[in-house]
């Protein structure tokens, strides 16, 4: 089969489309997929750039990927949920990436009934960022009908989800993006764009129930200024790689455990609760997408959609930051 794989850690050109074993037989628990699409996550591109390696570490050669949408070719031992046959999407878990290629083996719990409505480019673009925003806003966030909420980044592939999630939850929206994206996010849900490029959002911003923050810490401590007391900020990206490349693989992390540590107590001592968020992959979670779509309340943003052959570009594209929505890979 066909896959992009990785050989050493470095710039986007170290992903090359080649031909490579399929994937043995699935195990217990498991289902192998036929991979239609998948896309892109700016978590691929730190994994491939190495910054990840102390947190998960993969044995080199390595397929990434943590979306896709499929339809299953082969059951294991004791998974009844799946079929033969079945239109299936999810994210599978981070210790077993491999969606960039025809086909991989994914736990059956991470998987769901691929929606009907949805092609399977729009399904593929969908599974870690709607978990993410779901898992942040309603699991940890406790996002509750008339509060207000704040999504940081919302022209992003979570933060698009995000902002449609919360306007379906009955909260009031405000986001940030620049101004060429400022069309978009309001269609989306958004009630008040923040241009950052203009406007400082905790200059502008007040009375906040939930912050979901997509930037990193020093973003986090800078919206504590901007929440109501008893309010909830859940944080997505610790900054991993900044801390590895300022202080090493070793001392980055006792730096980022001290960073973290530090802004969750000063949250709490400004009256705010605040947590970094880690994704668990669930099938389960991705059933209320399919409840989000069917009332209409929920549509893929999709950038761009590329050929496997251009993952190098697409991996290049999505690290400048500027995508709207995901970008997705078409594997067949």
């Amino acid at each position: 089969m066909r896959a992009a794989i990785l050989d050493a850690y470095g710039p986007p050109d170290v992903l090359v489309v080649r031909d490579v074993p399929e994937p043995p037989p699935p195990g217990p628990g498991e289902v192998t997929v036929d991979v239609h699409a998948t896309s892109v996550n700016p978590v691929d591109y730190k994994f491939r750039q190495g910054h990840y390696r102390r947190v998960v570490r993969y044995a080199l050669p390595r397929v990434l990927g943590l979306d896709l949408s499929g339809v299953v070719s082969a059951v294991g031992p004791g998974v009844t949920r799946w079929q033969v046959g079945d239109a299936v999407y999810g994210s599978p878990q981070h210790d077993l990436p491999g969606t960039y290629a025809e086909r991989t083996r994914v736990r059956a719990a991470d998987l769901a009934a691929k929606p009907a409505a949805l092609s399977h480019a729009e399904a593929a673009s969908l599974p870690l960022v709607f978990e993410t925003a779901w898992q942040a806003l309603v699991d940890a966030g406790g996002l509750q009908a008339g509060e207000h909420c704040f999504v940081q980044a919302g022209s992003g592939g979570v933060g698009s989800i995000a902002i449609q999630i919360a306007k379906h939850r009955g909260a009031t929206v405000s986001t940030t993006c620049s101004a060429a994206n400022a069309d978009l996010v309001t269609s989306l849900g958004a009630d008040r764009v923040v241009d950052y490029r203009t406007e400082a959002f905790d200059a502008v911003l007040s009375d906040v129930d939930v912050c979901l923050d997509t930037i990193g810490v020093d973003s986090v401590r800078r919206a504590r200024a901007v929440m109501r007391r008893g309010g909830r900020i859940v944080g997505i990206t610790p900054n991993i790689p900044e801390h590895v490349t300022r202080w090493g693989p070793v001392l980055g992390f006792v730096a980022l455990a001290g960073s973290l540590g530090t802004t969750v107590v000063g949250s709490a001592l400004a009256g705010v609760r605040t947590r970094f968020l880690t994704l668990s992959p669930s099938g389960d979670t991705l059933a209320h997408a399919a409840a989000l779509l069917d009332q209409g309340a929920l549509r893929p943003v999709i950038d761009r959609v590329v050929p496997l052959d251009d993952i190098a570009e697409a991996h290049r594209y999505v690290e400048t930051r500027r995508a709207r929505g995901k970008v997705v890979i078409g594997i067949r």
